[in-house]
């Protein structure tokens, strides 16, 4: 009985160690970023409060062909996914939808992270009261950029505290690892393909680029939908093109 005893007390104290260490897990970002609050370093702060609708906000673009509310999509595994090339006709190459598609990126990515944005500023603003800071908090411009494996979003916010003396930020970045723009470049070089020759292959992208992973799926309407797939990271990017199509039996 005590060898069954001492066994169950050791059960139990994997179990809590266990526990432990997965809220460990869950909660330590915002641990951490409350400890460097209290050192005085707000852009930790606006990075913790921010980061995940960023990311939130880039999957479902990834997923969507670049679009928060595609309007001119074909339906595939339930996602509306917006066509990036498209013709109605036969025969016909495709248009070009989005010819500026990494600025369309940026300008969702923005738009859909702006009322986070703002109560995260306001959240560190009262942060500062409460610690008995006097603020004044003045807000700026929003610049997102899609970066080389990366997306940076930075707040033009000017940020004054004080007390006894007055420190002042007047910018907050927030970074995020993403290699979306790598998978905008492949899509935008497809896209081309697409418009000027009405098909593009994925082994030719395949082989330049050993880490790529590039499907293209056809459906009945000969709608093509492109999934690139990093295959280190597992991020991906898809998107519709509709180009050159030939009616049944020709």
């Amino acid at each position: 009985m005590n060898k069954k005893g001492q066994v169950t007390i050791f059960i139990i104290i994997a179990i809590v160690i266990i526990v432990l260490g997965i809220l460990l897990y869950l909660f330590y970002p915002k641990i951490k970023a409350a400890t460097e609050f209290g050192a005085k370093n707000p852009s930790a702060f606006i990075q913790s409060c921010i980061e995940d609708k960023i990311k939130e906000t880039a999957d479902i673009l990834s997923l969507q062909g670049g679009s928060i509310n595609p309007e001119h999509y074909f339906t595939y595994n339930d996602i509306n996914i917006e066509y990036l090339c498209y013709t109605n006709k036969n025969y016909d190459t495709c248009i070009i939808q989005q010819p500026l598609l990494k600025q369309h990126i940026e300008s969702e990515i923005k738009n859909n992270t702006q009322d986070e944005a703002e109560a995260c500023f306001q959240d560190l603003k009262e942060s500062y009261e409460k610690k008995g800071y006097n603020v004044n908090l003045v807000e700026g411009e929003t610049l997102v950029e899609l970066l080389p494996e990366r997306i940076v979003t930075t707040f033009k916010n000017e940020l004054t505290v004080t007390k006894g003396e007055s420190e002042r930020y007047e910018t907050f970045s927030v970074v995020l690892n993403n290699n979306l723009y790598e998978l905008i470049s492949i899509a935008n070089s497809i896209i081309a393909w697409e418009a000027t020759y009405g098909d593009a292959d994925p082994r030719i992208y395949m082989t330049y680029y050993p880490d790529l992973k590039v499907e293209k799926n056809l459906r009945d309407d000969g709608t093509r939908i492109y999934v690139l797939t990093n295959r280190d990271k597992g991020n991906k990017f898809q998107f519709a093109s509709r180009s050159l199509v030939f009616p049944p039996g020709h």
